[in-house]
Parts: structure tokens; C-alpha cells; sequence
């Protein structure tokens, strides 16, 4: 019986943990990461691409290829890619809010499991 007292207690936790992710996840306004997007990453990554290195775009393969940790946590490796920058690709930790950040990212990551 404190077994299965355990378990439930466990999968209680675990059920509460992922709504909370869920509602958060729920607050990004993605029409804000898309304005984002426009105004700060669209004259280098227009529809996706890359206008300085066309294989390293914003397609889910490439990015799955030249971000660190992309295929274990995508929104969070996109995330560390807009805030702090990689060789041509400035940093925005100083030009976006968080918040910013975190809508744009998630824009990205839409966009690129929609194929763009």
C-alpha cells in the first residue's frame, strides 16, 4: 500500500509540474514573436533562411545540426543562441527583454516544426 501511495504521490507532482509548464507555455504571445522577429531577425533569417550562411538557417534540420543542444531542448537552445549570439549572429541579451526572448524563441521553434 506505500507503494502505491508513493506512485500516486509521484504522478500527482509530475501531472502538476507539466501544467504549470503548460500555462506558461500558454502565456508566450506568439504574434509578439513574430513582430520580433520582423524588426530584429528577418534582414539575416527572411522566411527562415540565411542570408549569410544558407545552411545554417532556421529549418528544424539545421538547427537539430549547428545548435548545441537543440535535439534535447529546442526552445531552450534557440533561447541561448538569440540571448548570447554565435560568431556572425550578434547577441540580444542587451537589445531584448526576456520576455522578448522568450517570444521570439518560441516563434522560431513554431515556425521551424511548421517547416516555415
Amino acid at each position: 500500500m506505500n507503494l502505491l501511495k508513493i506512485i500516486l504521490i509521484t504522478l500527482g507532482a509530475i501531472a502538476q509540474f507539466g501544467f504549470a509548464f503548460y500555462n506558461t507555455a500558454l502565456a508566450v504571445d506568439i504574434n509578439n514573436g513574430a513582430k520580433i522577429f520582423t524588426n530584429n531577425c528577418a534582414s539575416c533569417h527572411i522566411g527562415g533562411g540565411n542570408i549569410l550562411l544558407p545552411k545554417k538557417n532556421l529549418g528544424k534540420a539545421a538547427l537539430s545540426e549547428y545548435l548545441e543542444n537543440y535535439d534535447t531542448n529546442s526552445l531552450q537552445a534557440i533561447i541561448y543562441q538569440v540571448t548570447n549570439g554565435k560568431n556572425a549572429m550578434p547577441a540580444f541579451k542587451n537589445k531584448l527583454t526576456e520576455p522578448d526572448i522568450l517570444e521570439v524563441a518560441t516563434f522560431v521553434f513554431q515556425q521551424a516544426e511548421q517547416g516555415w
